[in-house]
């Protein structure tokens, strides 16, 4: 049997490789609400003045019912919500019951060919708690400026989009899929941390 040797001493001889402690990330002042993705996530929320990507295999499979808690909350504490060229009107009365305030959602309906300019200047703006946008064919560089309007603004933006954009690198600080069978979630990427390996269950009928 070897002789044991003190690990500080071969440290101090450069004998031993010390990886850098992991950086922890602060807090994020924004719970996305549901528990057990909010412990998935390095910062324990939402990244806050950050872009979050949804991918969704199609429209209605819980992307609203996922971000409703954080509107609501922030629609109560006053925080302006904008929802830029949705998919379909909003059916105003699911999202009071979601405690979503009303007068502090606005909608903008614009063309698709206007929609990426008008995230982008909502996000950069300073005066929106969230905004929401669809960018159906967003490329690398338009999610980069959503991306850069959302830090600048120190805004939360969700971009939602199809379930085939995961195959492409983006610069969002989260993107999160969405499945249907089993309902789940699935952390692809996250800004200062690890995505978590195993996926979150997500009930959102």
């Amino acid at each position: 049997m070897g002789a044991v040797v003190a690990i500080d001493s071969l440290l101090d001889q450069r004998r031993l490789w010390k990886g850098q402690q992991r950086h922890v990330l602060p807090a994020s002042p924004q719970p996305s609400g549901h528990a057990m993705l909010d412990a998935a996530l390095p910062s324990g929320g939402w990244p806050d003045g950050a872009l979050t990507e949804l991918l969704i295999p199609a429209d209605g499979v819980g992307e609203l019912r996922l971000l409703w808690p954080t509107l609501a909350r922030l629609s109560q504490n006053d925080g302006v919500i904008v929802v830029v060229a949705p998919p379909y009107v909003p059916f105003a009365p699911a999202w009071q019951r979601a405690g979503v305030r009303l007068s502090q959602l606005q909608v903008i309906d614009t063309p698709p060919r206007d929609a990426l300019w008008a995230a982008e200047q909502c996000l950069r703006s300073g005066a929106c708690a969230a905004v929401l946008c669809w960018p159906l064919h967003a490329d690398d560089r338009a999610l980069r400026r959503l991306q850069v309007a959302a830090e600048t603004g120190r805004c939360l933006g969700f971009a939602i989009r199809p379930a085939k954009a995961a195959r492409n690198p983006s610069p969002a600080a989260l993107r999160i899929a969405i499945d249907t069978d089993p309902q789940q979630l699935r952390v692809l990427k996250c800004r200062g941390g690890l995505a978590p390996t195993r996926p979150i269950a997500f009930d959102w009928q």
